[in-house]
């Protein structure tokens, strides 16, 4: 087993255009599915011109609360991706992995930060 099921997000999606939450929901669900049953999965993002946090929160970023962060090390790699789309992706991962180690925590934070706007009292 120790050959990689790859999944073409190009193909998931139906578009080089990865920028909705429900088209990630979509690869998240075939990512989630293998991981359960113990597959490596390598997603290539071979032909995707564009993509968001917000599709990437949905694909990937998600499988943080559902596995371990060595489940998704050992079973998930990402292939055919460009430097500034993996930094994207870096950003999102590691986002993720705060907010499920702690939810309740990380929504008040971000609660707070935006509270604490600036007066713009003038007098």
């Amino acid at each position: 087993m120790s050959q990689y099921l790859t999944i073409s997000v190009y193909e998931v999606v139906g578009s080089p255009l990865c920028v909705a939450s429900d088209d990630g929901q979509k690869v998240h669900d075939r990512i989630a599915a293998a991981i359960r049953e113990g597959r490596r999965v390598a997603i290539s993002f071979l032909n995707v011109t564009s993509l968001t946090s917000a599709f990437l929160n949905a694909a990937i970023g998600q499988l943080y609360g559902s596995f371990t962060e060595e489940q998704i090390r050992a079973l998930l790699a990402v292939k055919d991706m460009q430097p500034d789309d993996l930094a994207l992706l870096k950003r999102v991962v590691e986002t993720a992995k705060q907010y499920f180690k702690d939810p309740q925590r990380f929504q008040e934070a971000v609660r707070e930060a935006l509270e604490e706007e600036p007066d713009e009292e003038q007098g």
